[in-house]
């Protein structure tokens, strides 16, 4: 059964009750994800590091282009 035929029985079955609506599947996420990410930034400053920035500089570290030992081409 998908999330979303568990969320209908549920909705179902609070409406026979008078109960409130449970949310529906996916609402929370944004909310989820950003506090793994805070939990994530207060971990790295505890730990001594940068808190912020540390995938774009461990990407651009991989991307940078190298440099090469042969001198530019002439024009």
């Amino acid at each position: 059964m998908d999330a979303m035929q568990q969320h209908m029985i549920d909705r179902y079955r609070a409406a026979r009750l008078g109960e409130p609506a449970p949310p529906v599947p996916g609402t929370h996420d944004v909310v989820t994800v950003r506090g793994m990410r805070d939990y994530r930034r207060f971990e790295a400053v505890l730990a001594g590091r940068l808190a912020t920035g540390r995938l774009r500089a461990a990407l651009a570290h991989l991307i940078a282009p190298r440099h090469s030992r042969r001198p530019p081409a002439c024009p």
